[in-house]
């Protein structure tokens, strides 16, 4: 589980979610089994915790324990899938909405541009469309929108020009063939964080990681008993903004809604403040500097 991932903010995420030891929690990124563990370490005999993985991958991480149950499929049906166990509420919801390290350091699965293996970066390999998918027949405009909204690239219409003329000589498919295609034109200071966060772009818009997330933050209200509580970990700036803004507001867009007496009507209200990981965790694990925690509590509406 430790070469698979290291977990990130592990005490504090945790710390968030106030476990009770009977209690009903779901881990929504199995992934290593970092996280999950160490809730079934402050679980007791009663309790029982739902892990979700999407990527086949995560099962050889199967916890033999039997207070665990492990969910191959997408968070985004959380409810479906919890109805099917029988279980209605729970307790408490952990995420961690980073990409594993083993996804990472993975060449074939073409999440790095350290690595040259195929452009794919699909959490599920076996659903939907691939990055080269992508790269090679979005059109112009297309590409555009998805590095300027995903990656934040102020070059964004230059490098889906760039791609479109080149895919007309021959389709690209590897990770290695799209940075060599693309890294002359970034200034030399700055070609690893661009790559970066045009690999992003192409990663959020494969797996429709913005659309998967609302849809499970819109499921939260009817999940969670009131009292519960959710404990989510972002690492860009779109999913969080998300999250701060739904236990904000309710709502992704326009102000919360608010009773007679102008009281705003809210699922949940928030716990403390931003939690980041501390200096120590970053020099342990360099992925963890972007990490940022929110916790919120279940509220009566």
């Amino acid at each position: 589980m430790s070469d698979y991932h290291h977990p990130v903010l592990l005490t504090e995420s945790l710390d968030g979610l106030d476990v009770k030891p009977e209690g009903v929690y779901v881990d929504v990124t199995f992934g290593g089994g970092g996280h999950s563990r160490a809730l079934l370490d402050r679980l007791g005999p009663e309790g029982r915790l739902y892990g979700f993985d999407q990527d086949a991958d995560a099962a050889r991480n199967m916890i033999d324990d039997d207070r665990f149950q492990l969910v191959q499929a997408n968070f985004k049906h959380i409810n479906r899938f919890l109805k099917f166990h029988g279980v209605q509420q729970v307790d408490g919801v952990l995420g961690d909405f980073g990409v594993s390290s083993h996804q990472f350091d993975t060449p074939d699965r073409g999440f790095s541009t350290r690595f040259d293996g195929e452009l794919d970066m699909r959490m599920d390999a076996t659903q939907g469309q691939s990055a080269a998918d992508v790269v090679n027949e979005y059109s112009e405009a297309e590409l555009i929108r998805v590095f300027r909204d995903y990656g934040e690239l102020r070059q964004a219409p230059k490098l889906a020009r760039m791609l479109l003329k080149a895919r007309t000589q021959k389709p690209i498919s590897t990770t290695l063939e799209l940075r060599e295609l693309l890294e002359g034109s970034i200034p030399k200071h700055k070609v690893n964080k661009e790559l970066a966060q045009l690999f992003q772009a192409l990663r959020i818009e494969v797996n429709d990681e913005v659309g998967v997330l609302k849809t499970f933050l819109q499921q939260l209200p009817q999940l969670v008993k009131v009292g519960g509580r959710i404990s989510l970990i972002s690492y860009h700036s779109l999913e969080d903004r998300l999250v701060k803004r739904f236990v904000r507001d309710g709502k992704f867009e326009g102000e919360a809604e608010k009773d007679f007496y102008g009281n705003q009507l809210v699922p949940f209200k928030k716990v403390g403040g931003l939690i980041v990981p501390n200096q120590d965790e970053i020099n342990q694990n360099n992925r963890a500097r972007s990490a940022k925690l929110r916790i919120a509590e279940r509220t009566t509406w």
